[in-house]
């Protein structure tokens, strides 16, 4: 399929912002908790579909979670713990880029976990999941698959573009040997973890801007119930003429002037 160009996607993405918004108000009003988890490999394109969804969003009530390497002492805690400090409070809509399945992806791939912890968390996690959504929580996971071909494509980007290149971890280029290993434990991932309360679904990234219109409009599709009342604001009359900034010291502004030297 042809790439879909960047004024289409512009265009389109732009149509989707108004339906994203009234999703946001809807959670707001009715005290919501979701959470979205984005899997992938490496260069899927995670962050980009994240920022996509959160750039018309209010970030007081949205939040990204993109935790690092477990601490010592995180290490040592009940594997779930902490990620379940950062799960969504009433009216707050959480994205997690890479999320508690690391554990069956990039630790269980390079050998970050035992196998024991690694079938643990096999067994664990829709149970996990159920106690959460049972409790209220509404949990979206989704796996962005993109192959092998488009992946390389990305990492040769990455590594030729000083503004990227801080996309590639020495993690990331060990992995690039594993295609299939990671396969593999997608694989068993998704037949231990697909859940009637918590399913997966896969959106195809090959086409990055094509995967994140499909992506938000099949979220949009999941969360329809979303129209809010919504009363147009009135902004009362200033009592006093609009009143111009003066600091003390005028050296503070940028002249147009300087801006231009």
């Amino acid at each position: 399929m042809k790439e879909l160009k960047r004024k289409q996607y512009e265009r389109a993405l732009e149509d989707l912002y108004e339906d994203l918004v009234n999703l946001q108000r809807w959670i707001i009003a009715g005290g919501k908790r979701v959470a979205l988890v984005f899997e992938g490999r490496d260069a899927a394109g995670k962050g980009g579909v994240i920022k996509a969804i959160s750039e018309p969003l209010n970030s007081r009530y949205t939040r990204i979670v993109a935790l690092p390497k477990p601490s010592e002492r995180e290490s040592s805690q009940w594997y779930f713990q902490r990620y379940v400090e950062h799960l969504p409070a009433a009216g707050e809509l959480v994205l997690f880029d890479r999320s508690w399945y690391n554990r069956a992806g990039v630790e269980h791939v390079m050998g970050f976990c035992t196998q024991a912890q690694y079938r643990r968390f096999l067994e664990d996690c829709p149970a996990f999941e159920k106690l959460v959504t049972d409790d209220g929580l509404i949990l979206l996971k989704y796996w962005l698959a993109v192959d092998q071909e488009y992946q390389e494509q990305r990492f040769a980007e990455r590594a030729t573009d000083p503004l990227k290149r801080f996309k590639i971890s020495p993690i990331d280029l060990e992995a690039r040997a594993q295609y299939a290993a990671y396969g593999k434990a997608r694989d068993a991932m998704l037949a231990a973890t697909n859940t009637k309360w918590a399913p997966w679904f896969v959106a195809d990234f090959n086409d990055q801007r094509r995967g994140r219109l499909d992506l938000i409009g099949h979220l949009l599709a999941r969360l329809p119930e979303r129209c809010v009342p919504d009363k147009p604001l009135k902004l009362p009359k200033l009592k006093r003429k609009p009143a111009r900034e003066h600091l003390a010291d005028a050296r503070l502004w940028i002249r147009k002037s300087e801006a231009e030297a």
